[in-house]
């Protein structure tokens, strides 16, 4: 018997707008609202509801046999409350099938988990904390930010509690070994981790489709075939994939009759990564000294921490770590959990890649651009911080200085304002000015 454990990701960041050097400081709106409005309800109408009205009825339909599971950011959610409250509603029906788990992650879809072991921590609860609100699940399965994963990352999951991860079945890891079989972490034991096929996952995301591709067109037969010729011991195949690929109606119908035949086959099962967790027996350690993640040939950071840029960007937010553990403004606390979305960090890649899944929807025609804009939108950021949460003596003097100009500049705009007043009345006489 073989498990087909099948994920989805589904992610959307707040994209900034075009904020300029002369709105620092005077300006405290970071978001393309047209933008984001405008891909959610394109996402929602041509991916994200079909999928999930697929799902629901090969749920129904194959009563029980056919299963799924779903990592949703935190600030998709948000986006979908915003634009696509449809498409909440159609997972939490979803939710109520018993087929489908839904995994924690960080709340902003954020390379936390590199760098800040506590806002590590809090993202996750946040995140875990909506993903209970909505759905009434507490996630015991991780799938950290673009399926990051390191022997360090794992062992804090698990003293966080999680039974499982999922990540990357990448060849440096590996070696000779296959991802088809359930392993745990080199360091702490307790965390299982499941290791994604990228060969038969990217099959069915990049060549699918793709008419000079020397399997072309692919079946779900041909499919199940690879997946039968695959050894006897093997246990479980992991199809981890991104959901804004099922917009295509040539992945739609292949999903339709990949459920079909392969409930058909007696020797083939679908499983939630909880259950093959339950079930498998892990064969051995995998060792992960340095972070993978699932992009590129490379499957490394170079795509959010490939250049200078990148890495200046996210070395100023770190600095910022500390601080934001003191802010109590909501505002300000929100803003910080959208500038951690690893999308901005993509933007400024100078790497070429023809994966689609990392490099797709840049909203700036540079990375320098990308790069200028989001240290306009940091530095602006630091202001408001520095007023909220000074970090040094001379900050907080000057946050006292601030409030007392803004005071100032208050009662100055309320007397203006009143003589304005007045000064309408006399013209019109006298006996108006009372």
């Amino acid at each position: 018997m073989k498990f087909i454990c099948l994920f989805f990701e589904i992610h959307q960041p707040f994209r900034h707008r075009r904020y300029r050097f002369f709105d620092i400081g005077n300006d405290h709106y970071y978001y393309d609202d047209y933008s984001n409005e405008t891909t959610m309800m394109q996402l929602a109408k041509q991916s994200y509801l079909p999928a999930n009205i697929l799902m629901r009825k090969l749920i129904e339909k194959y009563k029980g046999k056919f299963k799924v599971a779903y990592s949703i950011s935190g600030t998709a959610l948000e986006l979908f409350k915003l634009y696509a409250p449809e498409v909440i509603d159609s997972f939490k029906e979803l939710a109520q099938t018993g087929c489908v788990e839904f995994l924690s992650e960080t709340y902003s879809h954020s390379l936390a988990s590199l760098n800040d072991p506590e806002n590590f921590s809090e993202q996750v609860r946040l995140h875990d904390q909506h993903i209970f609100e909505l759905f009434g699940q507490e996630p015991r399965v991780f799938r950290n930010t673009e399926m990051i994963y390191s022997d360090r990352i794992g062992d804090q999951l698990a003293q966080m509690g999680f039974s499982a991860i999922l990540t990357e079945g990448a060849r440096q890891v590996l070696g000779w070994k296959s991802p088809n079989f359930l392993y745990v972490n080199a360091i702490n034991p307790r965390l299982k981790v499941l290791m994604r096929n990228f060969k038969l996952s990217d099959d069915i995301a990049f060549r699918l489709t793709d008419s000079n591709w020397s399997e072309y067109p692919l079946t779900s037969e041909k499919f199940l075939k690879w997946i039968a010729s695959l050894e006897e011991r093997e246990e479980v195949v992991n199809l981890f994939l991104n959901y804004n690929l099922l917009g295509e109606e040539a992945i739609l119908d292949f999903f339709k009759s990949f459920a079909k035949e392969g409930i058909k086959n007696k020797k083939l099962k679908f499983a939630t990564p909880s259950e093959i967790v339950e079930k498998l027996q892990p064969v051995s350690a995998v060792s992960t000294p340095a972070p993978i993640s699932w992009a590129d040939e490379e499957r490394d950071l170079t795509p959010w921490q490939g250049n200078e840029m990148q890495k200046e960007v996210q070395e100023k937010l770190n600095e910022l770590n500390k601080r934001m553990l003191r802010c109590q403004d909501s505002n300000l606390l929100k803003d910080w959990y959208y500038l951690q979305s690893s999308d901005h960090f993509r933007y400024m890649s100078t790497k070429h890649s023809s994966d689609s899944s990392v490099y797709a929807e840049n909203p700036f025609d540079t990375p320098y651009e990308a790069f200028i804009n989001y240290m306009n939108v940091l530095s602006d950021f630091k202001i408001r911080l520095n007023a909220a949460v000074p970090e040094n003596q001379i900050e907080t003097e000057i946050a006292m200085l601030q409030r007392i100009i803004d005071e100032k500049d208050a009662k100055i705009q309320k007397l203006q304002a009143d003589l304005e007043r007045i000064q309408k009345s006399i013209k019109k006489g006298p006996e108006t000015i009372l």
